[in-house]
């Protein structure tokens, strides 16, 4: 008997449509467009907004896309999972309110927060169910509301967030295609370095924590650039290694979109030509669990049966991993 694999059959991404640009954050904060642009690559990215609008505008619109791209019913998908650091409420999930709003009445749907490495998690996640035989239909979501967390007078943070993200479906194949190895790690002592202090459990809201600004997102950058920079670095080498392939295999880098020069060295480090490395940054800025999907969408257009590539990311907790994929069709961006 052949082995089952999950093999990704479409990609549908979502941003919404303002943008905020370097020159509006120059109003809004101590900074200039060219300090953005050469210390992150980020030209402009996404914001979500009006009243009551989540993350699962974002998850709603990208499935309502991959299930008309891909001709398939709601009534078809038996799983989904959502990747999302900002889900619309800390409970029902926000997978559960996108499944509604799309009309998925046969799955079972559930989040998981690993921060930007998320849709790296949730994609691993999502192939198992799929491996195992028990599904055959899965949605993996990846997006985030990072707009909802960040706050807009700290220059550190907030010239780097957007808003956006996207959806795959997987489906199985006994052919030599889809989610062919994952290696993913994490490390508790990035939580000084990365993180929102205030909103769960160990810090519930309180007028105290809202005047604090301890619902936002808090960066050291220089420890995480350092630690995201050798955590992708490592895991796409060995990935690379233990299936036996070489630069040369890869068609495709796919890196989480952090900051331009994380990228660039990760890049170096493995010895990838930056021609092949997936690089969308400067239009939507770091969407965290969104990054990936969004990259896949971009480039769906150039992506060919058989392609090999490797998808990394890096996240707060610390979280990061690799994946190896073998693209499973002949992409026409839609």
């Amino acid at each position: 008997m052949k082995k089952i694999r999950a093999a990704i059959t479409g990609v549908q991404g979502w941003v919404p449509d303002y943008v905020l640009n370097n020159h509006e954050l120059e109003t809004m904060v101590d900074t200039t467009e060219e300090w953005i642009t050469s210390r992150t690559g980020i030209l402009e990215r996404h914001i979500l907004k009006g009243e009551g609008q989540g993350t699962s505008v974002i998850g709603i619109n990208a499935v309502k896309g991959l299930l008309e791209k891909t001709n398939t019913s709601p009534e078809e998908i038996d799983l989904v999972i959502c990747a999302t650091v900002t889900s619309d409420m800390p409970f029902p999930d926000t997978a559960n309110i996108i499944a509604d709003a799309v009309g998925i009445k046969n799955a079972f749907c559930y989040d998981i927060s690993a921060a930007c490495s998320g849709f790296l998690y949730a994609l691993t996640t999502g192939s198992k169910f799929v491996e195992s035989g028990s599904h055959k239909k899965v949605i993996v979501i990846g997006a985030d509301k990072m707009s909802s967390i960040i706050d807009y007078s700290d220059r550190t943070t907030c010239i780097i967030f957007g808003d956006g993200g996207g959806a795959v479906l997987l489906e199985p194949t006994e052919e030599e295609f889809g989610v062919m190895d994952s290696l993913h790690r994490s490390d508790g002592v990035g939580q000084a370095y990365l993180y929102q202090k205030a909103g769960g459990s160990r810090y519930p809201a309180s007028i105290e924590t809202v005047v604090n600004h301890e619902h936002y997102v808090f960066q050291n950058g220089k420890p995480v650039f350092k630690a995201a920079v050798s955590g992708m670095s490592d895991v796409v080498t060995k990935i690379m290694a233990r299936n036996d392939l070489k630069v040369d295999d890869i068609n495709w880098l796919v890196p989480h979109q952090a900051n331009r020069r994380i990228i660039e060295s990760v890049s170096d480090m493995t010895n990838f030509p930056m021609e092949r490395v997936m690089v969308n940054i400067q239009k939507y800025g770091n969407t965290t669990a969104g990054t990936l999907p969004l990259c896949l969408w971009d480039w769906e257009s150039q992506l060919r049966k058989g392609d090999n590539l490797i998808l990394t990311a890096f996240g707060g907790g610390f979280t990061w991993g690799a994946i190896y994929v073998k693209w499973a069709y002949d992409g026409v961006q839609g």
